[in-house]
């Protein structure tokens, strides 16, 4: 996903059998055609870039519990203005858990997902747009908490759905996870 042109391209030819990422597509690609749909401080939102790690044999998902949104969730974050988002994610993921050694699961994107974001002190509520890709690593690799998250952990898939409290969105990547 090197461009807003090979995204949209993507978005496109993005196939899936989930309703709600059936309904997010119009939507993103209404997103992008707005010139700062990439920053931070576009809303009513903007684009993002996460991360779903899983080992080698697709049994456990690494998951970090955000600081500000006090979740267990996949690692991610904002584009910052960079338009390859598949390199934010892969940047969100190794910043947030210590990994160097992630290799795509799949060159394609793994996820789609519009959330809120609640408001904060200095920032009001607003969308992400996220795009998801899947990433593969070792269970006995380093990690290591950024000051993004309280912890960063391996999680075995079917323990996921307690520890994410039923989170649609990871709920949708786990039945992929599984399908796959």
């Amino acid at each position: 996903m090197e461009s807003r042109v090979t995204l949209i391209q993507h978005l496109y030819s993005y196939q899936t059998d989930f309703k709600e990422e059936k309904l997010f597509i119009p939507q993103f690609l209404d997103l992008l055609t707005s010139e700062r749909c990439y920053f931070r401080d576009h809303l009513p939102g903007h684009i993002t870039g996460s991360a779903w790690i899983v080992n080698e044999a697709k049994t456990h998902v690494l998951l970090v519990h955000h600081v500000k949104l006090g979740k267990w969730l996949q690692p991610g974050g904002h584009a910052d203005g960079d338009e390859n988002v598949m390199r934010v994610s892969l940047k969100e993921a190794t910043e947030e858990t210590g990994l160097k050694n992630l290799s795509l699961l799949t060159p394609n994107i793994f996820d789609i997902d519009i959330h809120p974001i609640p408001a904060r002190k200095d920032f009001q509520e607003h969308l992400h747009y996220d795009i998801r890709f899947a990433f593969i690593s070792s269970l006995e690799s380093t990690l290591q908490v950024s000051d993004e998250s309280h912890d960063v952990k391996w999680t075995a898939l079917e323990e996921v759905p307690q520890c994410s409290h039923h989170n649609p969105s990871i709920l949708r990547m786990i039945r992929k996870t599984i399908a796959n």
